[in-house]
């Protein structure tokens, strides 16, 4: 099947056949890695002017921590927590594609109203029954990722009949909901870390290119993950060489997009599998 290449960003349109990368910026408190926390506005602002100089393309904003067991907040504390930092980062730097990472439809609307351009949901509209005819009506691009259960419990639902079939069986049943909500970009996240143990997370990056059937670009979200310092014996503030590792098979199974902390080694990957293709 042939994979779309380019997505509407507010009328220009952008090609993701050359891989971009994406730059976390997680204006939490309790982010699995502590190097991506971000509270205070200039500390934010100098995330994202590093990251767009870099090479990052996009800028992923996000106020719920989904680590496993994250604590539950309001939508309104979320909204708190993103919402100033997407105008700052939508006024300073124009240039910069502003991506909310967010479940919830209201703080979604909000997000975009206020300078984002694309919504980045980690239930794929399962978690909030208003998201897809959200973003439908706002006609901006959708990330939409397998997880199963919430982040409070998604430990416990990582059982699979067969891993890769059950995921692109679930993107099957999402993308048809999303094209019914009038949604028109869509981009599939496979999940790395969500409700998928260690074995299942490199099971599932070793069959990757499977997911690119379904049609659509995929973003790859491996970045100083467990199944990187756990399967290592490090923490996670010592896994920038297991992420580059990873994201480079990712690259080279039909990653579109790479989302991660550490900007530059990603672009330099990019860079490197660019040349082995050309």
């Amino acid at each position: 099947m042939t994979v779309h290449k380019t997505i509407n960003i507010k009328g220009t349109l952008l090609d993701l056949a050359t891989p971009k990368v994406m730059g976390i910026i997680n204006v939490t408190p309790d982010s699995f890695y502590k190097g991506s926390r971000q509270q205070h506005l200039d500390e934010i602002l100098a995330s994202a002017n590093r990251m767009l100089e870099e090479g990052a393309t996009f800028l992923d904003i996000g106020g719920y921590s989904s680590r496993p067991g994250a604590k539950d907040i309001s939508i309104q504390e979320e909204m708190d927590r993103v919402i100033r930092p997407i105008e700052l980062i939508a006024k300073n730097f124009p240039q910069a594609i502003i991506s909310i990472d967010t479940f919830r439809s209201e703080v979604a609307r909000t997000a975009i109203q206020s300078g984002a351009h694309i919504v980045n949901d980690i239930s794929a509209g399962l978690l909030d029954d208003q998201m897809l005819d959200t973003i439908g009506e706002l006609s901006v691009p959708y990330i939409a990722m397998h997880m199963k259960g919430t982040p409070q419990n998604m430990k416990e639902k990582a059982e699979y009949d067969d891993l890769t079939k059950d995921i692109a069986f679930y993107f099957s049943e999402r993308i048809a909901a999303a094209k019914a909500a009038g949604v028109k970009d869509l981009i599939l996240d496979p999940g790395f870390g969500f409700a998928k143990t260690v074995e299942h997370n490199f099971r599932l990056l070793n069959q990757l290119e499977y997911l690119s059937n379904l049609g659509f670009p995929m973003l790859v979200g491996v970045s100083r993950k467990s199944m990187i310092y756990r399967s290592l014996n490090i923490d996670p503030e010592d896994a920038l060489n297991g992420t580059t590792v990873l994201n480079t098979v990712a690259l080279q199974k039909g990653a579109a997009i790479l989302r991660v902390h550490d900007v530059k080694e990603a672009v330099q990957a990019v860079e490197l599998i660019n040349l082995l293709k050309s």
